[in-house]
């Protein structure tokens, strides 16, 4: 399943790895691996507006110490007002820490808590204690200066990770960990970074390449990916020889008496999504409703007034997607029933088709083969179970999709998509202003209509998720989290390829 261009995510062992295979095949030295990680660092941070804004550089006894007092020269290089202090939580200070501790003449020492300056006369902390190399909880001097540090009231930025967070795994709950602002990796951002938990230590973060080999990083074993920009090499372009049966036929079987606004958001989606032909079926109620709010759709009207309830002749169509606002009567029940049994094509399932499922489990063995499951967190719960942690809820998304043979798309801040084969794909668009009604009826309508294009199921699942993310991310630069709703989503989609 997995997706050729799709960036991986690594774990710690693998970015060292990483590391050392780019310093012996590309002939540079570690210090110079380093001087390229902090130059591209510096130049990220240069677009944060901290111009004229007085810095405090922390630094640890590692690499990541080492980064952070190469920042300082480099700070002061351009005119900044920067100050290096070195945590020194132990006396042991790694080869290339010790060489860009040589270029500087003027460090403060920490030893003990109170030979930390005085944080007020500074605007931004700098936060390059411990990296990602970090094998336990901070303690001691370390968990007393991140505390002063968090306390300072100043704008915290992390160099790689903060300070106290794990890089492969959700940290502790009694960690003691830097609350930065902003957090600039190298080449991928940390599997942690994704983890709901870890929300209050990471306001805001991006990925700087750095320079290590793609090749190799791509090469290596993963079982978890970062969907960003790339997904736009998946996306197919239009011939100028085309016709509307090109880009096939979707159907969408939505809405009920009250929830008909459900199928006019899923249908607008849909076909703003791309597909040639849409066909949407509603009850007898919502019918004038479809008519005006949707001209370009086809509205196929249910023989009941207020639910659907009757299966259509599905040969006409190359995608289904079944759920929003259906309610779950019996007659509607029913009709998920038939259309498992029935469907021969690529078929999505959200909202209320999960409530079905959740609540007649035994349905879910009649899910055709790579069917796709749209849930939010509190559907996937109904689904699966309670959970402790994102960790453990992970890993029942995986066996999940594992034992039905379907791909789930878990809606969060970073949606999480999951195939048949364990793997997991992270979203990296989107923003808190699509926690919105109507919000996943689109997303519904949007890769419904990829799947009818032709797009495998993985690939509709990540290229919907991306741009329905992007989609609102351009709607919130417009309205702003607070006023955004769903069909300002709509408006702003915008399927682009590479090419």
């Amino acid at each position: 399943m997995r997706s050729k261009g799709i960036k991986k995510i690594l774990t710690i062992p693998q970015i060292r790895d990483a590391d050392k295979h780019t310093i012996e095949h590309s002939n540079i030295s570690s210090w110079e691996l380093m001087e390229m990680a902090t130059s591209s660092f510096f130049d990220a941070l240069m677009g944060h507006d901290v111009w004229r804004q007085r810095v405090t550089v922390l630094c640890g006894v590692g690499n990541n110490g080492g980064d952070g007092l190469a920042l300082c020269r480099m700070l002061r290089k351009k005119g900044f007002y920067a100050r290096a202090v070195l945590v020194k939580f132990k006396d042991e200070l790694s080869t290339d820490c010790i060489s860009n501790l040589n270029m500087l003449d003027d460090v403060i020492v920490v030893e003990n808590i109170i030979d930390l300056p005085d944080l007020s006369m500074t605007d931004i902390i700098v936060d390059s204690i411990i990296g990602s190399g970090m094998k336990s909880k901070v303690y001691g001097l370390l968990a007393e200066v991140v505390e002063a540090v968090n306390n300072s009231g100043k704008r915290i930025v992390s160099i790689d990770i903060p300070t106290g967070m794990s890089g492969d795994q959700l940290s502790p709950s009694d960690a003691v960990i830097m609350q930065a602002d902003l957090v600039i990796s190298f080449q991928r951002p940390k599997l942690s970074f994704f983890y709901p938990e870890h929300r209050p230590f990471i306001k805001q973060w991006e990925v700087v390449d750095i320079g290590l080999d793609e090749k190799f990083i791509q090469d290596l074993d993963s079982y978890t990916y970062w969907i960003d920009e790339e997904v736009f090499g998946l996306v197919k372009l239009r011939p100028r020889i085309s016709h509307m049966g090109s880009y096939g036929h979707a159907c969408l079987m939505v809405g009920s008496q009250g929830k008909v606004g459900a199928a006019i958001l899923s249908s607008l989606a849909c076909l703003r999504t791309g597909t040639g032909l849409l066909t949407t079926q509603v009850p007898a109620c919502g019918y004038n409703i479809m008519q005006i709010s949707v001209p370009e759709a086809i509205c196929e009207v249910d023989e009941a007034k207020s639910n659907i309830s009757q299966l259509l002749d599905l040969e006409p169509f190359s995608a289904i997607g079944f759920g929003p606002g259906v309610g779950t009567s019996a007659e509607t029940t029913q009709l998920l029933s038939n259309l498992l049994k029935s469907c021969k094509v690529p078929l999505v399932i959200d909202a209320d088709g999960l409530n079905i499922l959740s609540e007649n489990r035994e349905m879910l063995d009649e899910l055709p083969a790579n069917t796709i499951l749209t849930p939010h967190v509190g559907e996937f719960r109904s689904l699966v179970g309670s959970f402790e942690d994102t960790a453990e809820r992970h890993a029942k998304l995986q066996a999940f999709s594992k034992q039905y043979n379907c791909i789930v798309v878990l809606k969060d801040a970073y949606s999480v998509i999951s195939s048949p084969d364990g793997e997991l794909y992270f979203n990296s668009s989107g923003n808190q202003g699509m926690s919105t009604a109507g919000s996943g009826d689109v997303l519904t309508g949007m890769i419904t209509s990829l799947l009818a294009q032709g797009y495998d199921a993985i690939k509709a699942a990540m290229i919907g998720v991306y741009f329905h993310g992007e989609a609102g991310d351009r709607a919130a630069k417009k309205r702003g989290h607070h006023a955004l709703i769903a069909s300002d989503i709509i408006d702003f989609i915008e399927l682009r390829s590479k090419a």
